[in-house]
């Protein structure tokens, strides 16, 4: 793909997010990174979310960390809503000429039954690292839209009608089609969500995570699947609806931080 058609598509994918131009100018991180001193700071986030660039990895460490032909990194880490923040990257990968390295989800008792994150995103240049992640940190409170939490537990639930590389490398999306999710903890409500999900539409299911398998053994169930976009959010529809009844069952009623956006 030449330079020009990659422009053409970050454009039209920037203004479908509703990033403005002068957001990628490098003044927009100034201000982070001079908050703490440090060159390879971007900003936080939501989630305890921080979000960091390192411009040449040193060779020593490059191999162990299998970054490929890559010496400029971007890193999103988070302790809560790994989702989120798979979400929130593959729109930042679709607006930048960037790659996804690798996508971790360690076992994190912050975020209650789940997961915390670690995403490693491979740049040529230093900028569009730093972009990226100054992108995926702008967008990332959409994606908390749709999480709803009590006393009790958790539910998660995502959806996109275009899924890129980091759904592909961290949850086997098809790149290009509609791609959804539900999470619940405990597993059990989670369980009960996955059937009522592939139940409520005409969905294909990528893949199904419980306690000792798909997950660092966090005590949620996980589901994700494809097909039309119409399909697709039906199904993660459905699955909400159920999933708040049943969460709050067993205390408040689940409430969102941020606004829905399924």
């Amino acid at each position: 793909m030449d330079q020009q058609l990659i422009e053409k598509v970050m454009k039209q994918v920037s203004d479908e997010l509703g990033i403005k131009p002068e957001a990628s100018k490098p003044e927009a991180s100034k201000p982070a990174a001079k908050g703490i001193g440090m060159t390879e700071f971007v900003g936080t986030a939501i989630g305890d979310t921080i979000g960091l660039v390192i411009a040449s990895v040193d060779p020593m460490l490059a191999d162990v960390m299998k970054l490929g032909k890559y010496r400029s990194v971007g890193i999103i880490g988070s302790r809560t809503g790994a989702g989120c923040q798979i979400w929130a990257v593959d729109e930042a990968v679709k607006a930048t000429n960037t790659e996804i390295i690798s996508v971790e989800l360690p076992r994190d008792t912050k975020g209650g039954a789940g997961h915390g994150s670690l995403i490693y995103i491979g740049a040529e240049d230093v900028s569009d690292a730093r972009r990226a992640v100054e992108i995926a940190l702008q967008v990332l409170p959409k994606y908390f839209g749709d999480v709803y939490s009590n006393e009790a537990g958790h539910l998660e639930f995502q959806y996109t009608a275009r899924a890129s590389y980091c759904l592909e490398k961290a949850l086997g999306a098809p790149v290009g089609k509609a791609f959804g999710m539900t999470c619940a903890g405990p597993a059990a409500i989670g369980t009960v969500l996955a059937d009522i999900a592939v139940k409520a539409a005409n969905v294909e299911v990528v893949g199904y995570s419980s306690p000792t398998s798909g997950t660092s053994y966090s005590n949620e169930v996980i589901l994700t699947f494809t097909g039309d976009s119409g399909a697709v959010r039906q199904a993660v529809r459905a699955a909400i609806e159920a999933g708040k009844k049943m969460l709050g069952a067993m205390g408040e009623e689940p409430k969102s931080s941020e606004t829905p956006y399924i």
